[in-house]
């Protein structure tokens, strides 16, 4: 608007020049009669002849300069649209709903047909939005992709001023046709706004990006899970038999990828490939994992391997260190899976069959020493659970508190909520006189006791945001993490040790067997075997679930230690508040393709419900034909998910897709900022992309 003024100024300046000397030159006149009247007389004369040549050429000339004017206006706005539409560079313009209102010739031949030509900027390429469009401030850039080419799209405002209705132009007047026919300009003194549309060709520069993506080297590494166990399985002069054809699944795998694989131990491998071939082992979901299954002369065990890829490091050694991360997730979630760290981001594939418990209690005999040697060189045990926490995260607290007693040192558990399953064995700590009135602090109690000579004890969780007191993992340097749910990829960094197996019932389980290894002799009194034993029944639903050899093993320690088994039946009977939600829980689950049980546990008038809920997916399971069971809990604002399945499915991965985790076959997770309803929706569909995958 500013220079169309300064135009108009400039115009009528130059218009006006003939009258304005026609006053200077009268006025040189007056002053020459007053100096001379003879001159003046002459002046006179020459005066005369000026001002009838200058009206002249101001009332004549000035129509035709104009209209010379306006001539060459309208063959320079032609010329320019010209130039508009034969630009090499693909320009559009488009209104602010991103329709494409006229687009030069350049664009024409990428969008191919008038038709293109016509839809708006979203309809043509998903990374456009209409939101996208309202949102932006002067303008956007995306990179689309249309046809087999790729482009960068950059939209900017344009406003535009359109003048008043006598002073229009006949370019302005087409403009104002198309502009004002969405109605966003007005009748007078029109102005508006309009997208101008760039496209920069950026297909050549992608496939050379691709390209070289696609030579990077990407770090793998192979481990078999069950490797002793499946030749003890088989007769001893077929063992060498049974690793040649291992051998040959792996190496004929990797060979026909053009990648290189170097056996590096007895049990573990190596393996190098081009990025270029990842997709296609995405999408093939690591078939390895299955084919090596089907290695059978007679062992009456499967062999199971875990793939562990890194990939997108800044040098090899880091896509390696990548790999390494990778491989450890896969172990620590239970093998039979590969697990894919790409930078920052990491995926998991498989993970369907079921840990296979080890016969032999070497690795917690050695736990338990490391765990010995670092307490004793500590003041203070600080021990912590989940948040809710349930009896199993309780019991195998207690447990390590009689470890640390038994060493000498002083020990708190931490505990800020109490929930209606854990009050009645927790009130049996507070009546009792042999245990310290500091037995349970809060986080914030437990926050300010911290020193350098204080150690934290991790039970029952490997999830820092899911810890009682996430506060105290950032101030306490030397953590310790015992835990049976498998770990995903949030999990807590700076643990000085770390003792994670999926393939155990409970965390009072593998508590129960380090305390039989930590010190000689350790009395255990009834309260806290009663603790225990209850985390140990309550976590396999009276031994049905998760329950191996070695669970049994530590139930009859705990037994042996005093647990009643009498008493720990009647500390947790149900209210009839629990058992009424439990029922009406069970009432309206919905069977979901024929196979999943989904229901809501009303939590009105109950004091746990998210326990309440865990108790309901669990009786659905008695149902025939039921393969896995969700119940949702809405509890505080949230919606605490528990999920069960018996054997075939895997519901720590379904849960992972909501933001969750936990075991194999018991997992869980919390919804925020949705109703009901709309987490059934969003559950139901997990199951359907999961059954599409072949993930179930």
């Amino acid at each position: 608007m500013k220079e169309d003024k300064k135009v108009r100024g400039a115009l009528f300046s130059y218009m006006q020049w003939p009258i304005l000397l026609s006053v200077l030159v009268i006025c040189a006149n007056i002053a020459v009669q007053l100096v001379s009247r003879q001159a003046g007389i002459v002046m006179f004369a020459f005066t005369a002849i000026y001002l009838i040549c200058a009206g002249t050429a101001f009332f004549f000339s000035r129509k035709r300069a104009l209209a010379e004017l306006v001539a060459f206006a309208s063959v320079y706005n032609e010329n320019q649209k010209q130039l508009l539409a034969s630009m090499e560079l693909p320009y559009g313009i488009a209104d602010t709903d991103g329709r494409l209102l006229w687009v030069n010739r350049a664009m024409e031949a990428i969008l191919k047909n008038e038709k293109a030509a016509r839809r708006s900027l979203p309809v043509l390429f998903k990374e456009i939005t209409p939101e996208s469009l309202a949102d932006m401030e002067h303008g956007l850039e995306a990179h689309v992709s249309y046809g087999e080419a790729r482009y960068k799209v950059s939209v900017k405002r344009v406003d535009l001023h359109l003048g008043n209705e006598e002073t229009r132009t006949g370019v302005e007047k087409e403009l104002m046709a198309l502009f004002g026919a969405d109605g966003q300009a007005s009748q007078a003194g029109e102005s508006g706004q309009l997208l101008a549309v760039y496209f920069y060709d950026e297909t050549e520069l992608f496939n050379y990006m691709k390209a070289i993506t696609d030579q990077k080297m990407v770090a793998g590494l192979i481990y078999l899970d069950n490797y002793d166990e499946a030749l003890e399985s088989v007769e001893e002069v077929r063992r060498s038999l049974l690793v040649a054809l291992i051998d040959r699944k792996i190496n004929k795998y990797i060979t026909a990828l053009n990648g290189i694989v170097k056996k590096m131990e007895k049990d573990k491998y190596f393996f190098a490939i081009k990025q270029k071939y990842m997709p296609r082992l995405e999408e093939e979901r690591f078939n390895l994992l299955e084919e090596v299954k089907t290695v059978n002369i007679g062992n009456e065990m499967a062999v199971t391997l875990s793939i562990g890829i890194g990939m997108n490091g800044e040098t090899y050694v880091q896509c390696y260190e990548y790999a390494r991360t990778a491989i450890d997730m896969a172990l620590g979630r239970g093998g039979d899976q590969a697990v894919v760290k790409n930078g920052e981001r990491i995926q998991y594939f498989g993970g369907k069959s079921q840990q296979l418990e080890k016969t032999t209690r070497v690795k917690a005999r050695v736990k338990a020493h490391a765990l010995r040697e670092l307490l004793e060189t500590k003041d203070r045990l600080l021990i912590m659970g989940h948040k809710i926490g349930d009896i199993d995260s309780f019991g195998s607290a207690i447990g390590m508190y009689r470890i640390a007693a038994a060493l000498n040192k002083k020990a708190s558990i931490v505990i800020n909520d109490v929930t209606s399953s854990v009050r009645p064995m927790k009130e049996r700590f507070d009546e009792s006189s042999d245990y310290p009135d500091d037995l349970f602090l809060t986080g914030k109690e437990a926050a300010e006791i911290v020193d350098a000579n204080t150690a934290l004890v991790v039970v029952d969780v490997n999830r820092p945001s899911y810890t009682e007191e996430p506060e105290l993992l950032k101030l306490v340097k030397t953590i310790v993490v015992i835990d049976h749910h498998r770990q995903s990829s949030e999990i807590i960094q700076n643990a000085t040790l770390s003792y994670v197996e999926p393939y155990a019932s409970s965390a009072c389980e593998l508590v129960a067997e380090i305390l039989q290894y930590v010190a000689d002799s350790i009395r255990i009194k009834s309260p806290e075997a009663d603790a225990m034993y209850a985390g140990i029944v309550i976590d396999t639903n009276n031994f049905t679930n998760q329950a191996g050899v070695r669970t049994f093993e530590a139930a009859a320690f705990l037994r042996r230690n005093g647990a009643d088994v009498t008493r720990v039946r009647k500390l947790f009977r149900d209210k009839m508040e629990d058992y009424k939600a439990r029922a009406e829980a069970v009432r309206q689950a919905e069977v979901y393709k024929g196979a999943f049980a989904i229901s809501v546990c009303p939590s009105e008038g109950v004091e746990s419900p998210t326990v309440v809920g865990a108790q309901a997916a669990n009786e659905l399971l008695d149902i025939i034909g039921i393969k896995a069971s969700i119940v949702m809990t809405p509890y505080s604002g949230k919606i605490y998910l528990s999920a069960r399945s018996i054997d075939e499915i895997n519901v720590q991965v379904m849960m992972e897709k909501l933001g969750g985790g936990g075991h194999r076959t018991i997992a869980g997770a919390q919804l925020a900022d949705m109703t009901v309803e709309e987490a059934k929706e969003k559950i139901k569909g997990i199951i359907d992309a999961m059954e599409e995958k072949g993930e179930i």
